[in-house]
């Protein structure tokens, strides 16, 4: 249940902390107040899209505090499995700066606006002002059986069953093609398998080929530093090497060291070095051989690079790249040349799907009509006691193709008066008509839900006197299991609140404020006479707004 909403800077809200009761809450204002500013405040909280034009214009940001008590237990697993902590009082908040940026928190831990959507879409479902008018659209028309059905898990057993179909009528249909196109793609995927096959390709060879083709462009070059070297270590008629320098020098130390034996760690070093040095002198000497230019051997490496050159211009960009692609234009060739075994059991499996799809689709079916036999039976003992006696719905229903949906074409019908014909609602109903209807509707989807708060945004359009009564008592007996927020201008409705909260519009230095007052049974009857007759407001008419708020205590019990 919603218990308080804050709300700073919002549009002409400059700041407003409202707190609701349990049962009927209704709101009522002058148009243009602030209600349905309200509404969008609501929206934001949970999670809802939203623009940085709520933002009242001067502030920096906007920001929504929205507290829950008695929250249900599917909303707290959700938050629990979320990581959040697991409280039946519950704070959400949203800040919205001017530049659009949105801030998110549960419980006072960081949240994203798809989480808040996610884990607290299930504390109040909005009824807005539009959609009476969406009735009249029978695309959702559907998807009101489903959720009165509540047949998800029907539904997912057969979209689960459909997807499978699609995939294997997608792969079979790829694989039926003209004789001409696929003898097309025969030929081409044989050269392409063929010429990356001829080519034998390994990987990390191009890597290989161009160490060793920089080693044979410079064999000189390596062929000169390591004569060099090996002059350097091993000396010649001129002049001793750096080998027999360091022997000289390692029997210097040596002589030294018998004398002082603390040298001898220092003598074994440098008699390492020496034999060290002596030891790389021969392996110089013996590298030299492999260092002879070889012209034929560099033709070969350069034949071979610019062929993978050619091959990686037409299969990729590397050398694993063409052998990818040759390794999947043989399977795909394999399936072409192999399709009439892959097409027979395509086909079969085709078949037993469609089988099975039709199956579970009618089963899906049946909950339909199932839920609209109950809906109706629903609707129509509440269209009875909203002043509509003898409007009845049917359901125009045609079983069709699969879909992702199911088999089924469905569309309300009514029936305004007996013996009339059923007709779409959007060429029968008027705007009285379709609040009452919505209203049927909702009240009986209200049933079927766990959701605990439940706000009407002007669902008494287009009606008054003794409809806009039998509304309010429908509201009211509903308010018995559930919180409802009501924003209406009829004063039949008004009277029955068990909380009325009054939106009034002031304008001080030129600047439009919104403020948001629950009203005493003074402010009520004020509220009221003001509904009956707008500004001018007189004795009768307060009379008539006591008289009102009385009827309403004696019918209810209060």
């Amino acid at each position: 249940m919603l218990s308080s909403l804050q709300i700073e800077n919002v549009a002409v809200i400059q700041k407003a902390n409202v707190h609701f009761e349990k049962g009927l809450n209704v709101l009522t204002g002058e148009t243009g107040a602030g209600k349905s500013i309200l509404i969008d405040s609501i929206n934001a909280i949970l999670g809802n899209r939203t623009s940085k034009d709520l933002v009242r214009t001067g502030a920096a940001k906007a920001v929504i505090r929205a507290a829950f008590d008695d929250v249900p237990p599917a909303v707290l697993d959700s938050l629990e499995k979320a990581g959040y902590e697991r409280s039946e009082a519950l704070t959400l908040s949203r800040e919205i700066t001017a530049e659009g940026k949105s801030t998110c928190r549960i419980n006072g831990m960081p949240a994203t606006a798809a989480i808040l959507r996610e884990l607290c879409g299930g504390l109040i479902n909005i009824n807005g002002q539009h959609d009476s008018v969406g009735l009249l659209n029978p695309a959702r028309h559907e998807g009101i059986l489903d959720a009165y059905a509540q047949n998800g898990a029907v539904y997912q057993e057969y979209y689960a069953v459909y997807r499978e179909l699609i995939k294997v009528k997608k792969e079979l249909d790829a694989i039926i093609t003209d004789e001409g196109e696929k003898q097309r793609k025969i030929d081409l995927l044989s050269y392409q398998v063929q010429e990356i096959e001829d080519a034998s390709l390994t990987a990390g060879e191009e890597e290989t080929l161009a160490a060793r083709r920089k080693v044979l462009a410079n064999a000189s070059t390596i062929r000169e530093r390591i004569s060099q070297s090996y002059a350097l270590l091993s000396g010649g008629d001129d002049a001793p090497g750096a080998v027999d320098l360091l022997g000289e020098a390692s029997n210097a130390i040596d002589g030294a060291a018998q004398l002082d034996s603390g040298l001898s760690a220092t003598a074994g070093q440098l008699l390492d070095l020496y034999y060290t040095a002596k030891d790389l002198s021969a392996d110089l000497i013996g590298r030299l051989e492999g260092y002879e230019t070889n012209d034929a051997e560099l033709d070969e490496i350069e034949q071979r690079m610019d062929l993978i050159y050619k091959l990686k211009r037409k299969y990729g960009d590397t050398v694993e790249d063409i052998i990818a692609f040759g390794q999947q234009a043989r399977e795909e060739l394999d399936r072409i040349q192999f399709s009439q075994e892959r097409t027979e059991h395509l086909q079969a499996e085709k078949h037993r799907l469609y089988v099975l799809a039709r199956d579970k689709a009618e089963v899906l079916t049946q909950t339909r009509l199932k839920a609209f036999e109950e809906l109706n039976r629903r609707i129509s003992g509440t269209l009875d006691f909203l002043n509509m006696p003898g409007v009845r719905m049917t359901l125009r229903h045609t079983r069709g193709p699969l879909a992702s949906h199911g088999q089924d074409s469905v569309e309300f019908y009514i029936s305004t008066n007996p013996g009339e014909d059923p007709k779409p609602l959007a060429k029968i109903a008027s705007g009285g008509e379709l609040s009452r209807i919505t209203l049927a509707i909702k009240n009986a989807m209200a049933d079927k839900d766990a959701v605990p708060t439940v706000i009407y945004d002007e669902i008494d359009s287009g009606v008054s006197g003794k409809a806009a009564s039998r509304i309010g008592e429908v509201l009211k007996q509903s308010a018995k299991d559930h919180q409802i927020l009501c924003i209406t201008h009829t004063a039949q409705i008004a009277a029955l609140a068990d909380c009325h909260l009054l939106i009034q519009k002031n304008i001080t230095n030129e600047r439009t404020y919104t403020e948001i007052h629950p009203l005493d049974t003074e402010g009520r009857v004020d509220a009221l006479a003001h509904i009956i007759s707008g500004d001018h407001v007189t004795e009768l008419s307060r009379a008539n707004a006591r008289e009102m708020l009385g009827l309403a205590e004696h019918e209810t019990g209060d």
